[in-house]
C-alpha cells in the first residue's frame, strides 16, 4: 500500500508518539486551580476534540467552563501545560516499526501535521532525532490542521497521491476535506468506540504505523 503514494502525512500524538496521556494529564493539572470537577469538564472536552489545538480548548475552557471565574489566564494556562509536556513529549514511546518504513519507501515525502504546538514539535523531533525522517516538514498550531493541509498542497509540498495516518475523528475529517486518504492508527487512540467510528466509515484502519509495510 505505502508504494502507491508519493506523500504520507502523519499526525504527532498517538501516531508517531505514545504522547496522548502525556497530554491529557497535562491539560487536567494546568486545569486543577480552578478546581477538580472544571479540570475534568476540560479533560472530557479534551477527548472528546482530538487533534485540536490547545489554544483553542483552553479558550473553550476560559468562556465555556469557568466564566469569570478567578484563576489563570489563557497565557499562564499554555506556560503551564507546556511544562508538563515537554518532559513526557521527551521520554515517551516513539511509534515501532517506524525507521524500517522510512528506509522502506526512500522516495515519499513525509510530513507531520499536528495539533500540538509547532514550535514544541520542532524542538522535541530534533532533540529525539527524528526530525530527519520527515523531509517534507514539521506542522502544527496555532495553524489548524485544515490550513496546513491546504497550504501544503497548494505549495506542492504534499504532492498527491497522499495519505493521512491518523487518530481521531478530526484527523479522518481534516484528510477527507483536503482530498487525501486515510488509515486509523488504533494502538494509542482516545477517541471512544473508534472501532464503530472505523466501521460507519469504512476506514483502513492499523495498531501502529509501522504495520503499513504490512498492508
Amino acid at each position: 500500500m505505502p508504494a502507491g503514494y508519493r506523500t504520507l502525512v502523519f499526525d504527532c500524538d498517538g501516531v508517531i508518539l505514545d504522547s496522548n496521556r502525556v497530554k491529557t494529564e497535562a491539560f487536567r493539572q494546568a486545569a486543577l486551580p480552578y478546581g477538580a470537577e472544571a479540570a475534568e469538564a476540560l479533560v472530557a472536552h479534551h477527548v472528546a476534540n482530538g487533534g485540536i489545538s490547545r489554544y483553542l480548548k483552553f479558550q473553550h475552557f476560559l468562556d465555556g467552563i469557568v466564566p469569570g471565574r478567578d484563576g489563570p489566564g489563557l497565557e499562564a494556562l499554555l506556560a503551564s501545560y507546556a511544562g508538563a509536556v515537554r518532559a513526557g513529549l521527551m521520554t515517551c514511546a516513539a511509534a515501532p516499526g517506524l525507521q524500517e518504513l522510512r528506509a522502506a519507501f526512500p522516495d515519499q515525502r513525509w510530513l507531520i501535521v499536528s495539533g500540538g504546538d509547532q514550535a514544541e514539535l520542532r524542538e522535541i523531533f530534533a532533540a529525539r532525532g527524528l526530525d530527519r525522517l520527515f523531509d517534507g516538514g514539521i506542522f502544527g498550531s496555532p495553524d489548524t490542521k485544515d490550513a496546513i493541509l491546504a497550504r501544503e498542497l497548494d505549495s506542492g509540498n504534499i504532492r498527491p497521491q497522499a495519505l493521512f495516518l491518523g487518530d481521531s475523528t478530526y484527523d479522518h475529517r481534516a484528510a477527507a476535506a483536503a482530498g487525501l486518504d486515510f488509515v486509523f492508527i488504533s494502538g494509542w487512540s482516545e477517541v471512544a468506540d473508534w472501532q464503530g467510528y472505523v466501521r460507519t466509515h469504512g476506514l483502513k484502519k492499523l495498531v501502529n504505523v509501522g504495520e503499513l509495510q504490512d498492508l
